[in-house]
């Protein structure tokens, strides 16, 4: 690993931190170098305050002020070069006269694309793009799939039998995965923006889909409903988390406080594909597709996802059940094991 991939190493440690706090906003960390030595770092820790470059600038210790003007800056991702919450972080870089910038990977969003790095450039900085780009681009995945793609980033999960079934064929309940894997499903949803269910997952499990055993946010809640006929009593319609409800009848905002949406669906495109308008309308950058099976389905079948994660309880067989969602055009990224559950990760593979 050469010098500058340890620094930007450091950089991805660093934003990683910000995860859960940042979005809709990317993952960015900064380091400052002096000869070998870093003398500053930040990240970019919430929503709407100081930036990754800001917070390490902000750090230098008072006796190595005079140091800024001859350290290399290490970002992430590229600085921004317009005024949005903060002040152009390709500015004051500048006016810091920081002398070389090392860069991970480009930021698409059309703001800076590409606009930050001219700056700092025709300023006469060294600047250097493309360090551990894979891995900076990795951990903004979900903000690059949205503003390239125009969509969020979807991931596909559920829980199956040994035999590949997802629930019963009555109408009651089938608990499949047992409280650790739950837990650690609770943590992905603070991850994410958004989650998704269909009518009957809806209706028959009555979730309130929070991450209620983790910290962090709720996500926005979005359930298929067309005809509006689930009872408001259930879960996902109290006040933990806004609900967004996908119909066929009303288009609506149903209170003063915006917690309950009805999004109208209409013919001229797929549900899949007005599910992902309207969250891209809303700026939700990623969702989680928690079921039912055909749900699920519709998105396997449009090849609209990028993830799948799905938890098979090894131990347990049922004689009738409903199928699992299939797939292929994917790639086995890696499996873990938690007591009796093994817990499969999906790519698509393009």
């Amino acid at each position: 690993m050469s010098e500058d991939e340890r620094y930007m190493s450091r950089c991805i440690e660093l934003a990683r931190l910000g995860a859960v706090n940042v979005a809709p906003n990317p993952l960015v960390g900064a380091v400052l170098v002096y000869e070998g030595s870093i003398i500053a770092e930040g990240y970019h820790e919430q929503y709407g305050k100081a930036h990754a470059e800001v917070n390490c600038i902000n750090t230098v210790a008072g006796e190595h002020k005079p140091l800024i003007s001859q350290s290399t800056m290490y970002v992430s991702l590229e600085p921004c070069a317009h005024h949005g919450k903060t002040p152009p972080c390709a500015d004051l870089i500048i006016a810091n006269k920081i002398k070389r910038v090392v860069i991970g990977c480009r930021d698409p969003f059309d703001e800076v694309n590409g606009k930050g790095i001219e700056k700092l450039l025709a300023a006469g900085i060294d600047v250097h793009v493309g360090i551990l780009e894979k891995e900076c681009l990795e951990i903004n995945k979900r903000f690059f799939t949205f503003h390239t793609k125009r969509r969020p980033y979807v991931i596909l999960k559920w829980a199956q039998t040994a035999n590949k079934k997802i629930a019963l064929v009555s109408d009651n309940r089938l608990f499949i995965s047992n409280a650790y894997s739950n837990r650690l499903v609770h943590k992905w949803r603070s991850e994410e923006m958004g989650i998704l269910v269909g009518t009957n997952t809806a209706l028959l499990d009555d979730p309130s889909l929070t991450n209620r055993l983790w910290a962090g946010r709720n996500p926005t809640r979005l359930v298929v409903d067309m005809d509006l006929s689930l009872p408001k009593h259930l879960k996902i319609f109290n006040s933990d988390a806004p609900t967004i409800v996908f119909n066929a009848l009303e288009h609506t905002v149903d209170n003063a406080n915006g917690q309950l949406s009805c999004y109208k669906i209409k013919n001229d495109v797929s549900l899949v594909q007005h599910v992902l308008q309207a969250c891209y309308q809303q700026k939700i950058q990623s969702v989680i597709v928690e079921g039912g099976a055909r749900l699920l389905q519709s998105f396997i079948d449009e090849g609209i996802w990028d993830e799948a994660r799905v938890i098979t309880n090894q131990s347990l067989v049922i004689d009738e059940g409903l199928p699992a969602p299939e797939f292929d055009s994917f790639k086995l990224m890696s499996s873990e094991k938690i007591v009796d559950d093994q817990i499969d990760y999906y790519k698509q593979f393009c």
